[in-house]
């Protein structure tokens, strides 16, 4: 029986894992959950699932979250609360799907601990993929994405040669905004934008879906996981999202990988790896579908991609800069601060002003994360004027 921790269980990620578990219980247990702010659906997961600890950010939610559960369980808060369950003993394997930069020092002390990762958050890995990496290796710790697309090449890529690889074709369903024109960006809504095709999931990361951001900085993160240039990655728009992702060798032969689109399928794998278990999602019916489209992506229509691919030519600071110039602008244009096209214009106009660092250590990556957000915030303060 695998022991697990889940790190943003509130999520839909962590209720989607959480789902899955339930569904097998002779195979996993949970230890621990944690959640930013949302201590009502944590409070209803706690008595469901009997985890040893939750945790909160804040104490005064802790508090609250306490005096609600009583006894049983033991609430933390905060990053000492998320230190002290990734070290709970007997840990197998922490499901990480915290948004977001707030990943990075969880996912490093994790792999300190020397326990394998499931990991559900692209950030950590376009902020600081070298280290990260490097570190993994060092601790041989493995980290198994959760993502459609990077779980999808990595089965793929499994037991072949590093040198056979020709090109992986990171697919994309192409977002809400796919069938828009580009001149109705300009007076575009957050709630049109939110309308995702195919996917349920977080505000953040359906934005990203709708400018292509989401695109690039899985770009980012398989250049790290996957230890190839942006060169051998290319986008492919696939609207109906069956195939989550391909890889091409050198010999001409594609392996593609294919499943019904549920976020469920993925994260059962990298839970339950190198088994498979069985369930009950619909699978695909070659019978009942009819076409399996693709499109070149419209790097005019979609100048974050181009973006993405411009820091990961770079390399160094650029990839963490362009993360949290995004960071903030998304969280501007949910808030109704700017407006969509404003996005794309505040992360070049930060990565023009960045001055970047080729081998960064961990505290100058985290000095430019800081940096780059506070230039967001007076490039859109200017924006506003």
């Amino acid at each position: 029986m695998k022991r697990v921790v889940i790190l943003g269980s509130t999520g839909s990620i962590g209720q989607s894992a959480l789902e899955v578990i339930k569904c097998f219980p002779d195979e996993f247990r949970v230890l621990a959950l944690s959640a930013n702010s949302n201590i009502d659906l944590l409070y209803r997961q706690a008595k469901v699932y009997h985890p040893e600890y939750v945790c909160v950010n804040q104490k005064n939610s802790a508090l609250e979250l306490n005096s609600r559960l009583k006894s049983g369980v033991k609430v933390l808060f905060g990053p000492d609360g998320l230190s002290k369950i990734i070290n709970t003993k007997g840990v197998d394997i922490v499901l990480l799907a915290i948004s977001g930069a707030a990943a990075l020092s969880p996912l490093l002390e994790t792999i300190e601990s020397g326990i394998s990762v499931a990991l559900a958050n692209k950030e950590a890995l376009v902020m600081a993929g070298p280290i990260i990496i490097k570190r993994a290796l060092e601790k041989k710790v493995k980290i198994i994405p959760i993502d459609s697309e990077q779980s999808a090449i990595w089965q793929c890529l499994e037991g072949q040669e590093k040198r056979s690889l020709k090109n992986i074709y990171l697919t994309a369903s192409g977002g809400p905004l796919r069938n828009t024109q580009r001149a109705a960006f300009k007076n575009i809504s957050v709630k049109q934008v939110l309308k995702h095709p195919r996917w349920k999931m977080g505000k953040k990361i359906t934005v990203d879906s709708a400018t292509l951001m989401n695109k690039g900085l899985e770009l980012l993160e398989a250049m790290y996981l996957f230890d190839t240039g942006p060169d051998k990655i290319k986008i492919l728009i696939h609207p109906q999202a069956i195939i989550h992702s391909m890889v091409e060798f050198i010999d001409g032969v594609l392996l593609a990988q294919l499943s019904a689109t549920d976020m469920r399928i993925p994260i059962q794998y990298a839970l339950s790896y190198p088994k498979r278990l069985p369930n009950r999602i619909k699978a695909v019916d070659f019978y009942r579908l009819k076409e399996l489209n693709f499109e070149k992506p419209n790097f005019k229509k979609f100048p974050c991609l181009g973006l993405a691919y411009q820091a990961a030519r770079e390399e160094g600071t650029a990839p963490c800069v362009l993360n949290a110039a995004n960071e903030v602008s998304v969280a501007e244009f949910l808030q109704g601060k700017i407006k969509f096209m404003d996005i794309p214009k505040v992360i070049e106009k930060v990565l023009e002003k960045h001055q970047n660092i080729k081998q960064p250590d961990l505290n100058e990556i985290k000095l430019q994360d800081s940096w780059a957000r506070r230039q967001a915030y007076r490039i859109i303060g200017g924006l506003k004027g």
